[in-house]
């Protein structure tokens, strides 16, 4: 698997005004940052203002239970806040989830700012691309901004229109968006107003009913994995509706992925202004389903933990590598033809986090059977994440490569 993209942040013990050597040191640094290729770290540049700079692995790290400055916010704070994701809204007492700070192993993570993060998108458009993970990364977001600014609410609107979620600060001229596209290329499951997975039939060729969306905005972050994870796919060649169009179901889970990325690099590559569009793609988020990849003898879900997974480098058996080779692949080949995507690899810090999901401390939107209220594991979910939690750490990095990059 390709290592993870590193962010230079800190201290290299090494000032600009130094004498020759350390000069030399830095061009050393930088030369490294940008000639790396192949199978190499994706890399990022930050310069301090005194002068100083490090490498950092953001993604390489423990959790440490904190329960001083963190939850960053209360959800109570957050107006925005989405069903889905309010487990303490829904009932959950035990809020030692939120209190995990998540600390990389050579440095500090810098922390959120969510005025910081405005004033450098002042006149511009972030946009999170792809499905309810996305959503759940842009709800946490919003709660990031909105618990640390100013209330009013003539500064600050949440509208719904179509796929799209918008969400502007008035003030900065700023806009966050939320973009419903789980398969990034076209499907019949594309309104975001169904809850629940169903049978997906996709365009793996169609991507221009989404990307349209997308031309204008300053930094896009994409994400899609969730539903790519079945064992089948049904492929729709033609439009729907159309007496022509042909229908195949396939196996080839990994095959028909890399064809949809495909489609979704070609576009980006044709599309996408290169000195004006900052991208990102999400790596990733692990779920909990099986207590046995924590040692639980009984079988069990994320139902009921409580705390992380301390043995550092946890890879859980539902954390599909392929899938995320398919998407470091082709960031790798849009490298070659000049695009640069950051990859922000997620996944291992949050396999950690079992005790994170919203189990069964969410809004379901449909009715419990007898059986299932019975049995709690049953229906609990264990992919999305509760709020405050470990989403504002996703969004704490993306605000460092933002602030940085």
């Amino acid at each position: 698997m390709a290592s993870t993209q590193k962010l230079v942040l800190g201290v290299l013990n090494v000032r600009y005004n130094f004498h020759f050597a350390g000069l030399l040191l830095i061009i050393f640094v930088i030369a490294s940052v940008y000639l790396t290729g192949g199978n190499q770290c994706f890399r990022g540049l930050l310069t301090m203002p005194n002068g100083f700079v490090q490498h950092c692995d953001l993604f390489s790290g423990r959790w440490v239970y904190e329960n001083v400055s963190n939850p960053l916010y209360k959800w109570k704070q957050c107006s925005f806040m989405d069903d889905d994701f309010a487990c303490e809204k829904y009932g959950r007492k035990d809020l030692d989830y939120q209190k995990w700070r998540w600390q990389p192993h050579d440095c500090d993570l810098p922390r959120f700012n969510a005025i910081a993060l405005l004033k450098k998108l002042r006149g511009k458009k972030l946009v999170f691309v792809g499905d309810t993970l996305n959503r759940n990364q842009f709800m946490s977001m919003l709660c990031l901004i909105e618990s640390s600014i100013p209330q009013s609410s003539s500064k600050l609107s949440l509208v719904r229109k179509g796929n799209s979620i918008i969400f502007k600060a008035t003030e900065y001229n700023a806009t966050i968006e939320f973009y419903w596209a789980p398969f990034l290329v076209e499907s019949n499951c594309d309104d975001m107003g169904i809850h629940g997975l169903q049978d997906c039939i996709i365009r793996i060729k169609a991507i221009e009913k989404h990307a349209r969306y997308w031309t204008d905005a300053d930094i896009l972050v994409f994400g899609s994995f969730a539903r790519w994870l079945g064992s089948k796919m049904t492929l729709l060649w033609g439009s729907f509706g159309s007496s022509d169009a042909i229908y195949k179901e396939v196996e080839m889970r990994l095959r028909v992925y890399e064809m949809a990325l495909n489609t979704w690099s070609n576009w980006l590559e044709n599309h996408i202004k290169r000195t004006k569009t900052k991208l990102f793609f999400m790596s990733l988020s692990p779920y909990h389903n099986f207590g046995e990849d924590w040692g639980m003898d009984t079988g069990g879900n994320c139902y009921n933990e409580t705390e992380p997974i301390l043995n550092e480098g946890h890879w859980g058996s539902l954390t599909d590598r392929g899938t995320m080779q398919i998407v470091e692949s082709a960031i790798q080949k849009l490298e070659t033809r000049g695009l640069k995507v950051h990859y922000l690899n997620i996944t291992q810090l949050s396999d950690y986090r079992k005790d994170a999901h919203p189990s069964v401390y969410k809004k379901f939107w449909v009715n419990l059977t007898e059986e299932q209220l019975a049995n709690p594991m049953s229906y609990s979910d264990c992919g999305h994440w509760c709020l405050p939690g470990v989403p504002d750490v996703w969004n704490t990095i993306l605000f460092s490569y933002i602030m940085h990059s």
